[in-house]
């Protein structure tokens, strides 16, 4: 019988992948909800167990070494073993209830996923749903290790997309979003080095819609706003937006209800090129089974209905 090392706890993991996954001490430490001293004593205790050194400590944040990224596989494999096995347990109180793990854009939240994930309800009545929401990156690698069924994401660079079969189901758009009365609405076709003069509320660094807003002015010669405030937290932007005169650089799929309802309005600036694929991402070497199939299902057919129905319009719930 194989013997682990008991010094090992589950904290340790959480903690160790925590700060892979953010590459910042103190961003583990918020998602966590402990201290960063907390992060730092605790990342030493594995590095002193293992006898290596994890991280490379310095001004930009945590850079993994080449021996956390051997142990990084391992440790979410196990944390996903004893998810699942946890799973197992709540699935059988509920006499053979099916628990799925999705991962979903904060972007798809609003508008996209919601008649999706409701029609599968009425398609699965026993099935349960785990939704975690996050970056896309973070998304993709939960995915691989095993710590969810499936990803509602962007595809991405090949490297990230390793290991991952991806189903595209349709390409979502930027929008330059404000409120309704801000001063850019009386001109009848702002240029967008007058939009970026704005505040402007961006996603954050690295992400793929960071990276579509800062092409986007790339290519028309633009320098990115010089104030700004990044979140990927769709009801923070919203806020932020509609109390004040700041530019939304937002995925068209989060603000598709708000501007229908005359919320949020969208500048008459073009932002061709700015689509990116949104789709259905899953582990290559899976099976789906009857739930996971009719989750699937229910993203194509709100994926069609996108296709077949104009942008912005009212839905009803299934």
């Amino acid at each position: 019988m194989v013997m682990l090392d008991g010094r090992i706890k589950l904290r340790h993991l959480q903690c160790f992948l925590a700060v892979a996954d953010l590459r910042s001490l103190q961003r583990a430490a918020e998602r966590l909800a402990i201290s960063q001293p907390a992060v730092s004593k605790t990342l030493r205790e594995l590095e002193e167990i293992l006898g290596v050194q994890l991280f490379r400590r310095g001004r930009r944040g945590a850079a993994p070494t080449a021996d956390a990224e051997a142990f990084e596989r391992h440790a979410r494999a196990s944390l996903s073993a004893l998810q699942q096995g946890i799973d197992s347990v709540a699935q059988a109180r509920r006499r053979g209830g099916v628990v799925l793990r999705l991962g979903l854009l904060p972007s798809l939240a609003p508008c996209f996923a919601p008649p999706a994930l409701l029609a599968f309800r009425a398609a699965m009545p026993g099935a349960m749903l785990q939704v975690a929401s996050g970056a896309n990156a973070r998304l993709l690698a939960e995915l691989k290790a095993g710590a969810l069924d499936v990803a509602l994401a962007r595809l991405s660079d090949p490297d990230r997309m390793t290991g991952l079969s991806f189903e595209h189901l349709y390409a979502d758009s930027l929008a330059l979003v404000v409120r309704p009365g801000h001063p850019l609405l009386a001109e009848a076709a702002p240029a967008l080095e007058r939009v970026a003069a704005w505040p402007a509320v961006l996603a954050e660094r690295g992400t793929t819609i960071r990276q579509s807003a800062e092409s986007l002015l790339a290519a028309h010669g633009v320098a990115a706003p010089a104030d700004w405030v990044e979140s990927l937290s769709v009801p923070l932007a919203r806020s932020l937006v509609r109390a004040s005169d700041m530019v939304w650089y937002a995925p068209l799929a989060a603000v598709e209800d708000d501007l229908a309802a005359g919320v949020l309005a969208r500048l008459p600036v073009s932002t061709a090129g700015s689509e990116e694929p949104i789709g259905v991402a899953l582990r290559a070497d899976s099976a789906p089974g009857p739930a996971l199939a009719a989750l699937l299902s229910a993203f194509r057919a709100e994926a069609a209905r996108r296709h077949a129905e104009p942008p912005g319009r009212t839905r009803t719930a299934p």
